[in-house]
């Protein structure tokens, strides 16, 4: 299906992971579901002219820019897409907003609590002028999650008791992997905790409903010096390329928590789980049954019903039914999609939300509050597992 509507131009800034897998989304999300606004891929922007026009030619956008500045001031951009460094999130988002340009901000919203309060006040006063933001927690956009979440507000497994709640992945288990970007805080602001606990804890609250109110946790950083990277086949930036530097954010974290509605929560994030890729496991338990996701099997999701007496146990849901969340637009019921489609769905989420002049979700106060609770848990595990109120 493709359907021809206003044209939303998009201005992104950034291009490496996200930037692809943002790419792909704008590129192919009004072929399948039909939109109001049509997105039109108008300006990349980057810091290398020569890499970033490589990128536009491979992912398909118009033209390219290296001042982000002057890229946000211009007439014919609608919106700007931010898929940098969280260092960079605020200033370009606060720059983007007064400029009257829409805004998709990827996670974590910002470094600390307080850019992210200051881009989530600047996002309230340009919602008042007709301006919609929101924050890239692309894991909603599992189907498999959506359908959780719908199944909970439903009543399925009664009232919860647990959440449990994984984000496993090893790629920095090598010491010898090099010191880039993500592993460094004025960068990243954290590790394992924002880069992948981020997604974990959005996910709980936003399938439960319930609100994580104290964490007690614990993070360790298990190799705290790496070697500095060089730019000669690695595709990194260099740094000099020779001799080492200092791990400053957490390599693994682990919270306890307690929700507004009385149920116990656990959650781990690690960077070191040597042989787990991206397995990401959310599970609750109610008084009436469970739900249990993994990522690894990203269109399947289990449910337990007490209810079923003696012949109760497990049973898998395929979630490939046109009736599912956003799957009426692809395939036949039994054909999967893969983790490239969750960034589609949010940007037709987003689309839609602009055409229909309504607040998008999740929003930057949406952002805010997992911002709060990160710094919730870096402030209990430098406290020594000290319960911290959120």
């Amino acid at each position: 299906m493709t359907t021809t509507g206003r044209p939303l131009r998009v201005a992104m800034i950034g291009y490496a992971f996200m930037g692809a897998a943002h790419s792909q989304a704008w590129r192919n999300v009004h072929r399948f579901f039909p939109l109001e606004l049509t997105p039109e891929m108008a300006v990349l922007v980057g810091r290398n002219a020569e890499a970033v026009q490589q990128a536009a030619a491979t992912f398909g956008w118009a033209e390219t820019a290296t001042d982000w500045r002057a890229v946000v001031e211009r007439e014919d951009v609608d919106l700007v897409d931010i898929c940098t460094p969280g260092d960079t999130h605020a200033e370009i988002a606060l720059a983007a907003l007064a400029a009257g340009k829409h805004v998709l901000c990827e996670k974590p919203l910002a470094n600390t609590v307080a850019e992210a309060e200051e881009m989530t006040a600047a996002a309230e006063q340009a919602r008042a002028r007709g301006v919609r933001s929101m924050v890239g927690f692309s894991y909603r956009r599992v189907p498999a999650l959506a359908l959780m979440r719908q199944m909970v507000a439903e009543g399925v497994v009664g009232d919860i008791r647990h959440i449990r709640g994984l984000y496993l992945q090893d790629w920095i288990v090598d010491p010898e992997f090099p010191l880039v970007w993500r592993l460094q805080k004025d960068k990243a602001g954290s590790g394992a905790l924002g880069d992948i606990g981020a997604h974990i804890l959005d996910a709980a609250e936003f399938v439960t409903g319930h609100r994580i109110t104290g964490v007690a946790a614990q993070t360790e950083t298990f190799v705290k010096e790496r070697p500095l990277p060089g730019d000669a086949g690695t595709g990194l930036a260099s740094t000099g390329g020779a001799g080492t530097g200092t791990v400053t954010v957490d390599d693994a974290a682990v919270v306890l928590a307690r929700t507004d509605a009385g149920a116990l929560a656990t959650f781990e994030a690690t960077r070191f789980a040597t042989g787990r890729k991206n397995r990401i496991v959310l599970e609750v338990n109610g008084s009436k049954g469970s739900l249990a996701f993994n990522f690894e099997d990203m269109n399947s999701l289990e449910h337990y019903d007490l209810a079923a007496g003696d012949r109760a146990g497990f049973t898998t849901i395929s979630v490939t039914e046109p009736t599912h969340p956003y799957l009426e637009a692809w395939w036949p019921a039994g054909h999967g999609l893969g983790y490239e489609h969750t960034f589609v769905h949010q940007a037709r989420d987003l689309l839609a939300a602009i055409a229909a002049e309504e607040d998008p979700s999740p929003s930057f106060a949406d952002g805010l509050r997992i911002q709060r609770l990160l710094a919730a848990v870096e402030q209990s595990a430098g406290a020594q597992a000290a319960w911290q109120q959120v």
